[in-house]
């Protein structure tokens, strides 16, 4: 798989120097959509920015979807008629955007999008992820169509999670776009 068949769809606050994402970048040439504002993320805003990014494409694009990300996977995904453009996506460590604290600092993204996404995915999600239970991410993994992977005490599944360039997630990721 080239690195640049992949769109990394960071979350809230974006993905720091440590973050597999940000590794996957460097080592594998993959595409971060850059959003208009990390802090503040409008869900609509952020929609419009991944249909715009996945319609300048020439072929359609593997996602590779952290934390708040995922939820901009299923936003798009709900709204777009341009799924076909995505052949596969992994969604690592959905937040709860339904908890009050979080509902409360990402007030534009509640509720949870709930449909099949229409396209092969995988949910990865880690046992004592402080931002979402395993047993939410088991009904999001069921509601999206989504293969759930349990990577056991993972935190997060950033760079706090101690993962590195994860290549364990690189696998699944290459598995899912058929390489």
């Amino acid at each position: 798989m080239r690195g640049d068949d992949v769109l990394l769809l960071p979350g809230w606050q974006n993905s720091g120097p440590g973050h597999w994402q940000t590794l996957w970048e460097q080592q594998h040439g993959c595409h971060r959509v850059e959003q208009h504002d990390w802090l503040r993320p409008l869900r609509g805003d952020w929609i419009a920015r991944l249909e715009e990014v996945l319609l300048a494409r020439r072929t359609p694009a593997v996602l590779a979807a952290h934390s708040l990300g995922c939820h901009l996977v299923a936003a798009w995904a709900a709204h777009s008629r341009h799924t076909d453009r995505v052949r596969g996506a992994l969604l690592v460590a959905p937040p709860d955007i339904e908890r009050p604290e979080l509902r409360t600092l990402l007030p534009s993204w509640a509720p949870t999008p709930r449909q099949a996404l229409g396209f092969p995915s995988v949910l990865v999600a880690g046992r004592d992820d402080p931002y979402g239970d395993f047993e939410q991410a088991q009904c999001l993994a069921r509601d999206w169509g989504a293969r759930l992977e349990d990577l056991g005490p993972a935190g997060h599944v950033n760079a706090d999670s101690g993962l590195g360039d994860w290549p364990q997630g690189w696998s699944l990721l290459q598995a899912l776009a058929g390489y």
